[in-house]
């Protein structure tokens, strides 16, 4: 499903975030990523979105050379893509329910349909209560869990999340990775950037380690 070949992202500056990097992901794998802060991790995922383009090399994503395709192509790419980033990128001028049914409403989902989904989701990761709520009112924790809910609601053939647990306790982390077990188990294709050992440890999945833009097999 994804596949880097010899990919290098480089930043103005000079700095390399990634060096080099050959990587096949397949269909239907649970794969986490691990390093320090700055190794690469976010980097990697945002070229998988088409979030970044590489400074060379070809990143493929379900056979699509994903960091040549124009910017009219990317939603169509997106559509099939569930993202979860540190920086949520919630839409404040819209309530907490409005942020889940976005992607449906996208996709061309009926809207009674779209409210019905986007209720499960919210009650799964436990903001049915604050449907109604501006995110700017919502704790780090509470847009953590919106984005996740967002991301989930469109039921992604590939989810990419970037320290999805960093900003929630210790109940509210293994719930969430509860559901992306799910998701997993029924043929999504998970990559997920996290320090959570434990996480990793319960879940299983290959894990592969960056360090300094150069991706390895194993912790």
């Amino acid at each position: 499903m994804i596949q880097f070949s010899q990919v290098t992202k480089r930043y103005p500056g000079g700095h390399e975030a990634l060096s080099g990097v050959d990587l096949i992901i397949e269909k239907g794998e649970l794969v986490f990523l691990t390093g320090h802060s700055g190794a690469g991790k976010s980097t990697l995922l945002k070229l998988v979105a088409a979030i970044e383009r590489p400074t060379s090399g070809v990143v493929t994503v379900s056979g699509q050379n994903v960091g040549r395709l124009p910017q009219r192509a990317l939603p169509y790419l997106r559509r099939n893509v569930g993202l979860v980033f540190q920086d949520h990128k919630l839409l404040f001028d819209r309530n907490a329910i409005e942020n889940v049914v976005l992607p449906l409403d996208i996709a061309g989902f009926e809207r009674r349909e779209s409210f019905r989904r986007a209720r499960a989701v919210l009650d799964k990761v436990g903001l049915l209560n604050r449907e109604k709520a501006n995110p700017i009112s919502l704790s780090g924790g509470e847009q953590q869990r919106l984005c996740i809910a967002r991301a989930l609601v469109s039921r992604p053939a590939l989810l990419l999340a970037d320290e999805p647990t960093g900003n929630l306790d210790a109940g509210y982390a293994a719930d969430i990775m509860t559901m992306f077990r799910e998701f997993h188990q029924v043929g999504t294709t998970l990559v997920i950037a996290t320090h959570d050992d434990r996480a990793i440890a319960a879940m299983g999945g290959r894990v592969l380690h960056i360090d300094h833009g150069r991706v390895g097999e194993g912790a």
